[in-house]
Parts: structure tokens; C-alpha cells; sequence
């Protein structure tokens, strides 16, 4: 920290040179040149240009305030200077402000800046707390979210600070930002399910099946740029193709006119119709993913418009909507398996499902008759299959798609993640369904969803739920509250979570390995080493290590272990792997990477404060499970690899190679 003296003078002399060179400061810290000429006798306006140079900083700006009373006036809260400053060091957060709003910068200035270091601080804090249990998503870090809401500052101060913490340098702060990025993964959904709940209080009359569509890639995908307006920017784009097209085949057509309004005329609607599937299937190339049809990037409208490929109803939001503006009104229908948009063929609205065509537009936007779409099922079904759905339906039928998807995941972290945001985003729109209600609970336990400070009395079931988190008492007792008959089922969820409460009431303390120790001394690699796997050809990274195989037998049956030269009398280590899992390898299977390089991995922040080139740097958490590795993988890579030329001293950093007298000892 620089004293005042020392800051004064530096910004002293960045405003001589700003004037020319020759000015010195005098008593009265007012600059003055050979003549005698004060600075502070310039015009307020040629004063506020001068410190508005990108050369000051806000610490020079506070100095020179602080110089003089006539600077003090010119560095006034609500004048161009700290709006100068305030601009430079924040430039997202000057979409909030409006144009010519009168603002005291100083004062937003301060709040920022104090906000910023609050966050820093209780994220900091994190790493300590949930190391040992790391919740899976942001959102069960529970409590510690309103540290943050009592602050008491706009929110969108402290997502700015988390979005700098998230670009700040790629190879450092990485424990911070791995809790950065869950707490912004949380607040980013919280405003998402606002918006949401905003939306379905709406008349159905206003339920637009683009903005649903689009909030339920949002939720999903709460750390992506997505925006409603970004969306129909692009849609307008199509549209702006498609009315080229069709003002080549009819010129006089009004959609090229109006838009958004009914055309009454068939003639004309099919003449839309027919432009649109030019457009979208031919000239763009849109169609169905029939090669990766269970991806999820298929349900999010972005990755859509990106790709230009998904599933049926995600194909259909953005058929209907560009029919919509052009002029013809078509209709969802949740047809058994492969959803289908209708269009009516006679001038007024008609309950026989003979008097529609039926769009698919997963299949390059073919129209079909009701018999024909029981073709793509294979299978007959009753009217009521044909007839239109509400938006809200539409939604429920978008997102219990991508819950099949969780459903069908093998239990990464990836396809949990899913599973419980579509299951908030199903219980959002239709929060009494009993069935997932149950699963939500299920899963809430399943992954360690529960209070951290408790001390039940066993009792009934009653007194245990009330020591249960709010979130799940309430899931629960809303469960018993729409169907008696799940008592059962709940009683069993809260048996099981009181034998977890009594678990937690006695937490282990971390393990801690020392690599000196007798019992640990074959032990060759330490936390933070950058390996490769001999057999199956994946690079990772170290994060723990036992002195001999933990696993059970049926483990070690399945994988083989007994054929390795050592079996399972040899250390065995955790590592991350770039493809997002986490695996137990033997010592035998691994050696160290001749070229070491980052791990793109979720959970590296974890573990790891920093990537050097060479290796990772231990957290202070993981340091404390195994207070020795760290300095025995600084001498390994220090051994084994030639000098790395720092960040600072290249444009980007070299590649580091391992060192010609021990590269033969790797392989």
C-alpha cells in the first residue's frame, strides 16, 4: 500500500507531464510552471480534460483532489472526472445508467469498489468451508448467499465482480474463481425463475412461446450470454431471408408490408409457408438431429440458432414463431413422441382434425395428414393427440425432454446438474406434481442437500422435519400435503435424513497424509503433478493419493487390478481428467507428462489456486490434506523440466519441455 506522500507525488508527477513536463508541485499542491502560471488558473472545463486522461488512475484522482480546494471543486462527485473514472474501470455496468442521468459517481464509485472487496472476502472464505463437502451447484451453499444479499448494493454490482473475477488471468485465482462461477450460477437462476414466474402469471393471451423457450435455456444455462433480444435478433435475420424470397415470387405480397398480422387469404399463407422451408431447410440448412437426438444442446434455443439443428419442439418454436411474423397462425400439438405444429385449412377455427395439415418441423417442415403423422409413431392414437396446446403445455413437454436426459445420465456431475434444473424448472410451471416432487426430494438427498447446524431429538417423523432445511421441509411437506397416501415415502426420506444429521453432528476431520511417513514411502507423485495414463492415453492432474488401493473387491475385480505388476499393494491416485470425470489410477498405469499442459476440468479450482507452466499449485486446503507434496512436486518439475519462461516476459507461455538427462526415466 502506497502512503499518501508517495501517492501524491506520483500523481504530481503524471500531471507535470501531462502539462508539458516543467511543472512542480508547490505547498499549496498546486502546479505552476517557470512563470509563475498556477495550473488551477485553467478553466474548469481544460481542468476536468486534463484529469480525464486515461493516464490517471483513481488513486492519482483522489490524490490531486485532496491537493487543493479548487481541484477538490473540479473532482466533485457528480462532475466528469469520477464519471471518467467510474466508466474506465467498470464499462459493464454503464447499461444501467441512462444517457443523461445526473448521477454522483464518487458515491457509486465507493459503493462499488466496497462491494467488490465484500464479495473477494466471503468468497475467500468458501474454500475453507465446503472443501471436505463440496455442494454440487451453487445454489446448496445455502446461507452463505446472503452474506452477499446483505450488502445491500444493486445486484448488478456484485455479478459484475464476479464476471471480473471470472476474466481475470486464466491460470490464477483459480479456488476463487471456482466459487465465483457457483455463486454467479446461482444468482443468474434465481433472476431467471423471477422472470419466469412473471411470465406464467401472465394471460395465456401473452404467453409468447419464444420468451418461455428462451428463459428455460437461461435457467440452464445461466453462465452463457443469452437474451431474449439477442434471440429475436436473430429470428429477424431469418425473417428478413424469407421476405426476400417471398418478394421474388409475389411482390405484392402484404406480409412484406404488415408484419405480424393474420393473413385471412390460403393462397397467400401457403406462399409464406413455402418461402419459410426454402429458407430455413434449404438455403440455411436447418434439420432435425437425428445422429445426436438426446444431446440437450438440442432443447437450448441458442445452441439451435448456432448449430441450426435440434429436436421437434425446439425446431417448432422457431418454425411458429417465424410463421407467426409473417402472417400465419399455426398451432402446437403434443403429439405422442414427435411434436408437430397444425394449420387450419378453412377460414374459421374447426374441431375436426381433418380440416388441419400438420407441419413437422424436425422433418424439413413435410406436411401431413392426421393419418400420416401416425406414421411417424407407428402407431394409432385418439383425437385429443391432435389438438393445440396451451404455451405453458408446450413448455412442460420442452422441459421434461431434457429431465428424460438427466434421468438417463450415468450419474456425473453434468447429468445431475440437469436433472435438477429441469425438475425446478417442471415444479416451477406445474409445482404439484407429486411424482417429481418425490424425485426432487430424492435427489436433494442423494446429493447432500441439508442443513449444516442441527440437533434433532428423535421423534416422529413431525419433529424431525422440523430441523429439516426449508427447502426440503417445504418440498415434503407440500408432498403430504397433496397426497396422504406418500406419508410412507416421506417418512422413509426423513428417517434418512435424520441418520445423516446425526452423521454430520460429529464431521470428520480432513485426512492428512504426509508423504514421509513409513507407511506412504512408495509413494512417487504428489498433488498438483501434471500425468499421463500409459494405457489408456489421458493427461491429468493429481488432487490426492492413497498408499494402496481403497476400493472393494468387486472394484478391483471389474477393473482388473490383480493383472498390474503390483495389484493392488501399490499407491493409487485421484486425478482429473479433461473429459470432466474423476478417476483412480494405479502408479503403474501412470508417469509423468513429458509436456505438461492446463487440465480442463470443472473441479480443478477445487484443489488448485494456480497453473505454473509445469504443474499445479496446491490450495491451501489440499495443502493441509498433504502439508509435504507441494514442495516435493516444486523439486520434481524443477528436476525434471528446463526453465519456463514466465507469462510476463512472452506474449504467451512457452511450452515446457522435460529436461534430456531424465526424459528416458518417464516412459
Amino acid at each position: 500500500m502506497e502512503c499518501g506522500c508517495c501517492m501524491m507525488s506520483s500523481s504530481s508527477g503524471k500531471m507535470a507531464a501531462l502539462c508539458g513536463g516543467d511543472g512542480c508541485l508547490g505547498f499549496t499542491g498546486e502546479i505552476s510552471d517557470a512563470q509563475g502560471k498556477k495550473l488551477t488558473d485553467l478553466p474548469a472545463e481544460l481542468l476536468e480534460f486534463i484529469l480525464c486522461s486515461p493516464v490517471l488512475s483513481y488513486l492519482d484522482i483522489a490524490s490531486v483532489s485532496c491537493s487543493c480546494k479548487r481541484l477538490h471543486d473540479v473532482c466533485h462527485g457528480r462532475g466528469k472526472v469520477w464519471e471518467h473514472q467510474y466508466k474506465l474501470r467498470w464499462p459493464r455496468l454503464l447499461k444501467y445508467y441512462r444517457q443523461l442521468e445526473c448521477c454522483d459517481w464518487l458515491k457509486e464509485f465507493q459503493t462499488r469498489q466496497s462491494v467488490g472487496l465484500q464479495i473477494r472476502k466471503t468468497i475467500e472464505s468458501f474454500s475453507k468451508r465446503f472443501f471436505v463437502e463440496v455442494p454440487c451447484v451453487g445454489q446448496v451453499l445455502g446461507d452463505s448467499f446472503k452474506e452477499l444479499e446483505s450488502l445491500g448494493a444493486p445486484e448488478h454490482f456484485c455479478e459484475d465482480e464476479l464476471i471480473s473475477i471470472l476474466n481475470s488471468d486464466k491460470r490464477k485465482s483459480l479456488t476463487l474463481k471456482y466459487y465465483a462461477k457457483k455463486i454467479l450460477y446461482f444468482l443468474r437462476q434465481q433472476n431467471v425463475l423471477k422472470s419466469l414466474k412473471g411470465f406464467l402469471g401472465r394471460s395465456p393471451d401473452h404467453h409468447s412461446p419464444l420468451e418461455g423457450a428462451v428463459l428455460i435455456d437461461q435457467y440452464c444455462n445461466p453462465l452463457a450470454e443469452i437474451s431474449l433480444e439477442s434471440i429475436s435478433a436473430q429470428l429477424e435475420e431469418i425473417t428478413a431471408k424469407i421476405k426476400k424470397t417471398l418478394q421474388m415470387r409475389n411482390p405484392t405480397h402484404p406480409s412484406l408490408r404488415v408484419a405480424d398480422e393474420d393473413l385471412e387469404d390460403l393462397v397467400l399463407q401457403r406462399q409464406v409457408v413455402c418461402a419459410l422451408n426454402s429458407v430455413l431447410y434449404e438455403q440455411l440448412q436447418y434439420k432435425g438431429n437425428e445422429s445426436d437426438y438426446y444431446n440437450p444442446l438440442n432443447s437450448y434455443l441458442h445452441q439451435v440458432l448456432t448449430r441450426r439443428t435440434g429436436i421437434p419442439i425446439s425446431l417448432s418454436v422457431l418454425y411458429l414463431t417465424l410463421a407467426k411474423k409473417l402472417g400465419v397462425k399455426l398451432e402446437p400439438v403434443n403429439f405422442p413422441n414427435h411434436f408437430l405444429l397444425r394449420w387450419c385449412q378453412r377460414s374459421e377455427r374447426s374441431s375436426d382434425i381433418y380440416d388441419y395439415v400438420y407441419i413437422d418441423a424436425f422433418g424439413k417442415g413435410k406436411q401431413l395428414t392426421a393419418k400420416e403423422c401416425e406414421y411417424l409413431i407407428g402407431h394409432q392414437v385418439t383425437s385429443d393427440y391432435y389438438s393445440a396446446v396451451s404455451t405453458e403445455e408446450m413448455l412442460l413437454r420442452m422441459v421434461g425432454n431434457l429431465l428424460n436426459i438427466g434421468k438417463r445420465g450415468e450419474g456425473s456431475e453434468k447429468s445431475y446438474q440437469l436433472l435438477r434444473d429441469s425438475l425446478d424448472l417442471y415444479l416451477t410451471i406445474n409445482p404439484d406434481n407429486v411424482q417429481y416432487l418425490l424425485l426432487q426430494a430424492r435427489l436433494y438427498f442423494h446429493l447432500g442437500i441439508w442443513p449444516e447446524k442441527v440437533r434433532p431429538a428423535p421423534g416422529q417423523v413431525s419433529d424431525v422435519m422440523l430441523f429439516l432445511s426449508p427447502q426440503v421441509l417445504d418440498i415434503l411437506q407440500h408432498i403430504q400435503a397433496l397426497d396422504p397416501s406418500q406419508h410412507g415415502a416421506v417418512g422413509y426420506l426423513v428417517q434418512h435424513t435424520l441418520e445423516h444429521i446425526q452423521h454430520k453432528s460429529h464431521p470428520a476431520e480432513p485426512e492428512v497424509k504426509r508423504r514421509s511417513d513409513k507407511e506412504n514411502r512408495e509413494v512417487q507423485y504428489s498433488t498438483g503433478l501434471i500425468m499421463r495414463h500409459k494405457r489408456s492415453g489421458y493427461n491429468c492432474v493429481v488432487y490426492g493419493w492413497d498408499a494402496k488401493c481403497t476400493m472393494g473387491l468387486e472394484w478391483i475385480t471389474t477393473m482388473r487390478v490383480h493383472q498390474l505388476p503390483n495389484g493392488p499393494n501399490q499407491p493409487f491416485y485421484n486425478v482429473l481428467v479433461p473429459d470432466g470425470t474423476s478417476r483412480y489410477a494405479a502408479q503403474d498405469n501412470l508417469e509423468l507428462h513429458p509436456s505438461p499442459l492446463e487440465i480442463s476440468h470443472p473441479e480443478v479450482g477445487r484443489y488448485f489456486s494456480e497453473f505454473r507452466d509445469s504443474h499445479y499449485t496446491d490450495n491451501e486446503q489440499l495443502q493441509i490434506c498433504y502439508p509435504e507434496d507441494l514442495a516435493h512436486t516444486t523439486r520434481i518439475t524443477q528436476e525434471l523440466y528446463s526453465t519456463l519462461s514466465t507469462g510476463s516476459e512472452q506474449e504467451g507461455p512457452a511450452e515446457p519441455q522435460m529436461h534430456p538427462a531424465v526424459k528416458s526415466q518417464s516412459h
